[in-house]
């Protein structure tokens, strides 16, 4: 299987990810051999590039004609139908899991697996976009703008660590999506780098602002999602992906915020 994923095209995978990772009909003029799937995760910080390109830029023509809470709203909005609220509905049921299966595995994962959403899924659903909401309209709209473009990859930058750093917690078949993401290559781990960093590294440069405690804070709570993640499941979700996503990039912004 590792041998007919390599012998894909790099465009291939490509198409892929932006398949996986988004609601836009990408399907209609390519469909990538179903081999591409498993390493979308190599692609996901360059489909943050076109998800956050659309949030900014509805942010950004909003705040022109529209104030500026309506403008906010509509960028998460155009997020959500973008992306499918894929990642939400990754966070939802991570919290549901989490909050509700205590130390059992088996009762974490089958909670994670169940479609419908609980107590611990709608109350954190709420907060996280509220407090989405609060920090994007505590910036000035330029700075919210190069905010976003960088947050975006930089924080599925991150979270791609999770694929190297443990195994998948189910069995292939029981995945949701069906697909098992593959361990990158030291070549695909430095494309998952530059698309992550190039835009936060920008960003940093255009805001002047302390690079140290943007990169370093989020990181160190992905890593604190993964001690948690390791400890309850011993192993990842495509919900943990999602989740983890969200919160490291939530952090991101409110450290932003700070700033």
């Amino acid at each position: 299987m590792q041998t007919s994923i390599d012998q894909t095209k790099w465009y291939d995978r490509i198409w892929a990810s932006f398949i996986f990772f988004t609601r836009l009909p990408f399907w209609r003029f390519h469909q990538p051999p179903k081999e591409c799937y498993q390493s979308v995760v190599e692609h996901w910080p360059l489909t943050g590039w076109l998800t956050g390109g659309l949030m900014a830029a509805t942010l950004w023509l909003g705040s022109l004609y529209l104030p500026y809470i309506i403008a906010v709203l509509l960028a998460v909005v155009v997020r959500l139908l973008v992306t499918g609220a894929l990642h939400e509905d990754g966070l939802a049921d991570f919290l549901d899991g989490f909050g509700g299966g205590g130390s059992d595995r088996a009762r974490i994962l089958a909670i994670m697996k169940d479609s419908h959403i609980g107590t611990y899924g709608v109350i954190g659903l709420i907060f996280y976009e509220f407090l989405l909401v609060a920090a994007l309209y505590s910036l000035p709209p330029l700075m919210a703008v190069w905010a976003i473009l960088a947050v975006n990859p930089f924080s599925k930058m991150v979270t791609a660590q999770l694929i190297m750093m443990m195994p998948y917690a189910r069995r292939e078949e029981e995945a949701k999506a069906r697909v098992v993401y593959r361990k990158m290559s030291w070549q695909a781990g430095v494309s998952l780098a530059v698309q992550g960093l190039l835009p936060m590294v920008w960003f940093i440069y255009i805001t002047k602002v302390s690079w140290e405690v943007v990169i370093f804070i989020p990181c160190i709570v992905m890593y604190f999602l993964y001690m948690l993640i390791w400890h309850k499941i011993h192993g990842y979700t495509g919900d943990c992906c999602g989740a983890v996503s969200l919160l490291v990039e939530l952090t991101a912004l409110l450290v932003i915020c700070a700033l």
